[in-house]
């Protein structure tokens, strides 16, 4: 997989935090999202200055919310959990426009969805200012297995060489009247995903058996060279969890 290869996630940008090294950029969010996630529900203040500590560091990457709000759409289900929770949960209950909720049910819920939003968030920032490349090698960088990071390249890049070919046989089958209605019309895309497959399959190994004759150990090559992380890049990335803490002691504070 080449430098230059980038998911649909990344924003083509040149902000401060584009430049960050991407190891640098995977601690901060790591533990911004362990600040967020081990305070406690009611700690209201820590969540509020979490969020507006996110909008600023999205401000600075310069990525559009109308960007990341729809592909928020992944933190659905807990989403929908959290607004059933109320309904469901026992305890004391307590009116809101004339619906009796549980008390519990309404912390637990907030709980669940304000997390569950901070840290698809702070998730999605990391993938939109950082390359699939860069990402694989911060995590070499921290010390991450090579084999899973290995893996995880080769996942990415022919994941999209498979949905191009799902899409060509899509077409292919549109072509030749192919429109199913109905549960046993499905018998000839059953059979295209089987040949899918096999062809997945077959291009795995001829795929390794190139890498061998090229003489592959076991190490991808680095194509572009690695980027020091300074005590600048440090600072400027720390920012963010580092707010994120300073609300959570304020909320200690405020909720004693």
């Amino acid at each position: 997989m080449g430098a230059g290869h980038t998911h649909p996630l990344y924003v083509h940008e040149h902000s401060p935090v584009h430049h960050l090294p991407a190891h640098v950029k995977l601690v901060a969010t790591f533990t911004f999202t362990v600040v967020v996630a081990t305070a406690p529900r009611e700690h209201v203040v820590t969540f509020v200055v979490a969020a507006l500590t996110l909008l600023a560091a999205i401000r600075v990457a310069r990525v559009r919310l109308r960007f990341l709000l729809p592909r928020l759409a992944v933190v659905t289900p807990f989403l929908i959990g959290a607004l059933l929770l109320p309904f469901v949960a026992s305890g004391p209950r307590v009116d809101v426009l004339g619906i009796p909720l549980a008390e519990e049910g309404l912390w637990g819920g907030f709980g669940i969805a304000v997390r569950a939003v901070l840290g698809a968030t702070a998730s999605l920032l990391l993938v939109a200012t950082t390359e699939v490349p860069d990402l694989l090698r911060g995590l070499e960088r921290l010390r991450a297995p090579r084999l899973l990071t290995q893996i995880a390249a080769f996942m990415v890049r022919y994941l999209e060489v498979i949905v191009g070919e799902v899409s060509r046989q899509r077409r292919a089958m549109t072509a030749r009247g192919y429109d199913p209605r109905w549960l046993w019309q499905l018998r000839p895309l059953t059979a295209g995903l089987g040949v899918l497959f096999v062809r997945s399959y077959e291009r795995g190994e001829r795929v390794h058996a190139a890498m061998r004759a090229r003489g592959f150990d076991g190490t991808m090559p680095v194509l572009t060279e690695e980027r020091p992380a300074g005590v600048r890049a440090w600072r400027l990335a720390l920012v963010l969890p580092a707010l994120a803490g300073l609300g959570r002691i304020a909320g200690l504070l405020v909720h004693g």
